[in-house]
This record gives C-alpha cells, structure tokens and sequence, in this order.
C-alpha cells in the first residue's frame, strides 16, 4: 500500500519541481512541459525505478476541469462568430490531411517503412485511434505509435514557443468568462453534471472527458446560469496531471525504437506545422479572423495545449476549442475510414497489376 502511494505521489512531486523550473524559465505551457520533460527524463536515467503510475480518476478529472474551462470562455456571440468559418476550416484542414499523407508517402518511398504505417504515423489525428485503425490494414502499429508520439511532442513543444514568440504574451487574460463570481456554494454542482455528461460519452466521442464537459458548460453559460469559475490553483493542477500523463507515457527507449526514421518524421512534423501557419495567414484573408486565433486553430496540436495558448496570448480560446474540436471530429470519424478504404483499393490494384504482369 505504501509503494503504491509512493507511485502516485512521487510523479507530482518531480512533475511540480519541473513545473516550478519551467515557469521561473518563462517556458510556454510551463505546468504541462515542465512535469513532461522530468517524468520522461527520470523514467529514462532510472529504468528500473519505472514503476510509476497515474489514477485514471485523476487524470479524467483533470481533462474535465480543463473542459469546464474551455466552456466558461464560450458565449452566444462565439457560435454566431464561428458559424462562417465553418466550410473554410474545413476545406484547409482537408488540404493539411493532403500534405500528411504525401509527407508519410515520400518518407516510404526513402526508407524500409511500408506506405500503410508512414501514412498512419503522419496523419495529425488522435494518437489511440491512428494505431487503431493502422491495425486493421496490417501496418506496424508499434512504429505508428512512436512516430505519432514524435509528431505529438514535436507540435507540442514548438508550436507554443513559436507563436508565442510570434505574438507578444498579455499579461491578465483570463480563460474562463462565467456570467458571475458571485455564485454560490450550490453552484459548483453544476460543474458535477459537466462531468457526469463527460463520463456518460466516454465510449462516444473523442477525447470526451474534454469535450462533453466543454460541450455542456457552454450550454450553461450561454443560456444563462450563474456559474463560478475556477481558481487558478485548480488549473495548474490539471495541466500538472496531464504533463504528468505525458511524461509517464513516452521514455528516450520508445524513441530510440524508431532509430534514425523519427527524424524524418520530426522534419514531416515541421512541415506540417510550417503548412499550417501559411494556411492560418491565408485564412484570416478568408475571414475576419486575428491572426493568432486563426494559426492556433489550424495548428495540428492537441486541443488542450493550444486553447492553453490561446489564452496566453490574448487569442480566442472559444473560437480555438471550437475550429480545434471540429477538426478533431473530422479526422476521427471520417480520415481512418478514408484511408483504409483508399489505402486497400490500392493495395487490391498493385495486386491486380502484378497478375497481369505476371500473366
């Protein structure tokens, strides 16, 4: 019992002194990189000490304060904002599954990886379900993983430092906008049933315990009802628990695994963030989008770190959580699909044209 709450305790305690180190270094996203880059540091000099673990119940926990917080930033004017953006973010994010696919395509053509697994490893989709659907065309989803994990560290890490330094921080933004501080104790309750909804989708959506708690908070907040906000305290935390969950995640030994080939995955994964930088830019032409909110929703990052962004920078964080939610749902429930439709037609037509050659 006591080895097991050492496991539990010990990753908070290295993950705040990384926290604490990141944010006296002025790093982006410092209570998220911070614990990240400790965890996977510790687990890699200490293998055998890698016992550690996070209780699922705190890191959903955490996903669902950040959720409540994303949707307190919501308000009737934003649906009515993002109502047009809607076709053009669409139709630039198709063309950034474009350039993935032709990235992972040309790493194949170079090096001992077959075009199933190059393509699967350079999608900007969710990690679980890019594996998942890897395995059913029998592609190396172990490979999958570990370039996943490099693009996911990759986008990570730079696209906050980079926007960041591309816009000059405010000082005073606040994530959460609820209609007033001055709400009850009994108000909090409310925040139980975002939570509950988060849990009861669990099965349904992407990244649900973000999402459902957003999704219902929003709702709250734009009809109306009193609701509290969260004090910063709270926030930390949550970004602590989900650094944490990172850095418990990924060691230097995954990445070695990859060899050489996860440079050309990183290099993919600029690409792909330079690609959308450019398309961020030309979408503000398209709309009347500021160029930061337009950037950080295009960007090909997690939600939660660049909402985390976007309210450091003084961007939207409402019109980010929505376009970045949008473009999460369409590559989940619609680019496996795709692939593996378009990714077997032509496995069937190369064996087609083999026999006729053959014959």
């Amino acid at each position: 019992m006591h080895k097991k709450l050492y496991n539990i305790l010990f990753p908070y305690i290295l993950g705040i002194c990384g926290g604490f180190v990141f944010s006296i270094c002025h790093v982006p996203l410092a209570w998220i990189l911070g614990p990240m880059t400790f965890l996977i540091v510790w687990r890699s000099i200490f293998v055998r000490k890698s016992s550690l673990l996070q209780p699922i119940l705190l890191k959903n926990g955490s996903f669902i304060i950040l959720g409540i917080s994303f949707g307190l930033s919501f308000t009737k004017q934003t649906f009515i904002s993002v109502g047009p953006y809607v076709l053009p973010f669409l139709l630039t994010t198709v063309l950034l599954i474009i350039i993935s696919v032709l990235n992972g395509l040309l790493i194949s053509r170079f090096v001992n990886i077959d075009k199933n697994t190059s393509i699967f490893a350079s999608i900007p989709g969710g990690l679980t379900e890019m594996v998942a659907a890897s395995e059913s065309l029998n592609a190396n989803s172990s490979l999958v993983t570990i370039f996943q994990t490099v693009r996911l560290l990759t986008v990570v890490f730079f696209v906050p430092f980079a926007i960041i330094h591309m816009f000059e921080p405010q000082s005073g933004i606040h994530l959460t906008q609820a209609n007033t501080n001055q709400s009850s104790i009994f108000s909090f309750g409310w925040f139980i049933l975002a939570g509950f909804v988060g849990w009861l989708f669990r099965t349904k959506l992407p990244a649900a315990f973000v999402i459902g708690p957003l999704l219902t908070t929003a709702v709250l907040n734009i009809i109306g009802v009193s609701l509290p906000t969260f004090h910063d305290v709270f926030m930390v935390f949550a970004q602590l628990t989900i650094g944490i969950g990172f850095g418990l995640m990924i060691t230097f030994n995954d990445l070695k695994q990859g060899g050489k080939y996860c440079g050309l995955y990183f290099v993919a994964t600029i690409i792909l963030i330079g690609a959308s930088f450019v398309l961020g830019y030309l979408f503000t032409l398209l709309t009347d989008l500021d160029i930061a909110t337009a950037m950080l929703s295009l960007a090909p990052g997690g939600l939660v770190e660049m909402v985390l962004t976007a309210s450091t920078i003084g961007a939207d964080p409402a019109v980010v959580s929505s376009l970045q939610f949008i473009r999460l749902l369409f590559i989940i429930s619609f680019v496996p699909s795709i692939l593996k439709y378009g990714l077997k037609k032509g496995s069937n037509e190369s064996q087609i044209g083999g026999k006729n050659h053959s014959a």
